[in-house]
């Protein structure tokens, strides 16, 4: 009897351990399926919006996000627009980052008002790894490089004149800036009176702008006084005095224009220079004619009044979003004529093209293979290329961007794929209003000018193409204290996109780590300007170099502290 209760007994128990375990397992199994703890690196950042305070201009409140430094210094490097720059100087110290975030930032549906999106793509995704936060936003080392474009005691004031230089530049916008700034250093070369350049109203743009409705022409003849003499017009009565057109050659050196050029004084008082573009070679220049093209550049052709207002105002409105990217959209009807690349166009859209670059007289070279152009990474990224390319470098798919560039060819259709990666694109037509644009409409050069002083403020500056803007806004960014600039390597991209194509890779993690891997040293870091390819002869030999104005180092940035040159 008493053997039965005991195993009664022990039926009992066992029964309730098993009934306990039942539950247990049953609790955990709910805990694992509707609990997840978020890892640590992949905390997600939050875009606070709300529509109260989205109004165009407004700043909005990022509750101390991890933005919020790089907002702060932003911010106050705006305000700052002293004189002599042409938007903002170099600051020492630029942004702090922190190494981690104490808050969960949550994630927002709400979109902003200045960014168009894809229906599919409305809703944000801001997931950031803090990890990777600082390999997409820091700027690389500037290893103390700052600005040092003073002359040498030497230097002496600008010479009595031997006549008067006319200029006419050509080119879009930064063509002619550069134009410009070499024509003020020849100018100090010859001894001659520059009067203020004629902007070119003949190219492709048929743009009537003149000097002071993109420059401002009073500082730019001040700030340039103890250098040469600059006038805004021959004065009255010089119609009598001789004069020749000329043509100067390009990419020439002190000899040429101290010998063949300045000795014409002796025959004429008036030179007009037909073409400012490469007119002066990049390198083996005196130091304080190279300064003098820096303090030119940088400080004295600085944009009028109207176009940094408005530009401040478009940085504004980006900066209220936080840290942002300027993307130089080179994919513009322009640009693809000229350079024959026609990938991923049409039939009828690559003729047109074709047209166009047929009839275009001073554009010299008419067949073009536009498939070898490619494999060369002669060609911009289209923009499914660069949506790769942000995508591979990590960069969240609610980053703000701005697409700094004219009407893209092919229009909304053409920025499809791009879009379906990155939903918050915009540019100065989305961000201001038709009305606070109107003076600017139908004035290519002032509209580029905008672009250009939002992607020089931008955290980081990514071009489709290594063209003018390109190289002066990187040159620009690196006089600054070399903000970060990603110059993508077409080459490698384009051949890494088309073995995806063909299906010998897989548009996965592999692929973004190789174009990671190929960037790694592209990201606009302290280096002295490249020479020319070995081999090269001539005028090849020449346009192999940086350019000057693409890198002013080791003219017109020096090492404050030279043991940390490496």
């Amino acid at each position: 009897m008493r053997r039965r209760r005991k195993t009664v007994v022990v039926a009992v128990v066992i029964r309730r351990v098993l009934i306990c375990a039942i539950c247990v397992m049953t609790l955990l199994c709910f805990l694992t399926v509707h609990i997840y703890v978020a890892p640590f690196n992949r905390l997600p950042r939050r875009l606070h919006l709300n529509h109260h305070n989205t109004r165009r201009g407004d700043i909005i409140d990022y509750n101390k996000s991890i933005t919020e430094q790089s907002l702060t210094r932003n911010l106050s490097r705006l305000e700052s627009n002293e004189a002599s720059s042409l938007i903002t100087k170099p600051k020492e110290n630029e942004i702090q980052y922190k190494s981690s975030i104490s808050e969960h930032i949550k994630n927002t549906e709400l979109v902003p008002p200045h960014f168009s999106t894809s229906p599919s793509s409305s809703k944000l995704n801001m997931t950031s790894g803090i990890p990777d936060f600082d390999k997409l936003w820091k700027p690389p080392p500037n290893r103390d490089f700052v600005p040092c474009v003073n002359p040498n005691p030497s230097y002496t004031s600008s010479l009595e004149s031997r006549g008067y230089l006319l200029v006419h530049t050509n080119g879009g916008l930064n063509q002619m800036r550069a134009g410009i700034c070499d024509m003020v250093a020849i100018a100090r070369i010859i001894n001659a009176t520059l009067v203020v350049p004629e902007l070119d109203k003949r190219s492709f743009w048929q743009d009537t702008s003149k000097f002071s409705d993109v420059f401002d022409e009073d500082h730019f003849i001040n700030a340039l006084s103890k250098d040469i003499r600059v006038i805004k017009k021959l004065p009255k009565g010089i119609d009598g005095l001789t004069k020749v057109v000329k043509h100067f050659k390009s990419y020439s050196g002190l000899s040429y224009y101290q010998n063949e050029i300045a000795s014409m004084w002796d025959e004429y008082k008036v030179i007009r220079a037909a073409k400012s573009d490469s007119r002066l070679a990049n390198n083996n220049l005196p130091p304080d004619i190279q300064k003098l093209r820096c303090r030119a550049c940088y400080e004295a052709l600085r944009f009028s009044t109207k176009i940094r207002s408005m530009g401040k105002l478009l940085v504004d409105r980006m900066r209220s979003y936080g840290l942002y990217i300027a993307l130089h959209l080179r994919f513009e009807k322009d640009m693809l004529a000229f350079s024959g690349c026609n990938h991923g166009l049409s039939a009828s859209e690559a003729a047109e093209l074709r047209k166009i670059r047929k009839n275009t007289a001073y554009w010299k070279v008419k067949d073009i293979d536009g498939r070898v152009q490619r494999l060369k990474g002669y060609c911009p990224l289209t923009p499914k290329e660069v949506g790769i390319l942000l995508t591979a470098l990590g960069y969240s798919s609610n980053t703000p961007i701005y697409i700094a560039a004219g009407e893209i060819y092919g229009g909304e259709s053409r920025l499809a794929d791009l879009r379906s990666r990155f939903s918050m694109l915009t540019s100065k037509e989305n961000l201001a209003t038709s009305e606070e644009l109107k003076p600017f409409m139908n004035h290519s050069t002032q509209m580029a000018a905008l672009d250009y002083i939002v992607s020089v403020e931008s955290d980081v500056f990514i071009p489709s193409y290594s063209g003018n803007m390109a190289r002066a806004v990187e040159g620009h960014r690196r006089y600054l204290g070399h903000r970060k600039t990603i110059s993508p390597d077409r080459k490698g991209i384009v051949r890494l996109i088309d073995r995806i194509g063909r299906g010998a890779e897989k548009d996965n993690r592999k692929v973004y780590e190789r174009i990671i891997d190929i960037h790694k040293t592209r990201q606009g870091s302290p280096k002295r300007r490249k020479g020319p390819v070995s081999g090269t002869k001539g005028l090849e030999r020449h346009r192999s170099e940086e350019s000057f104005y693409e890198n002013p180092l080791p003219e017109c940035l020096c090492q404050r502290d030279p043991s940390k040159a490496r």
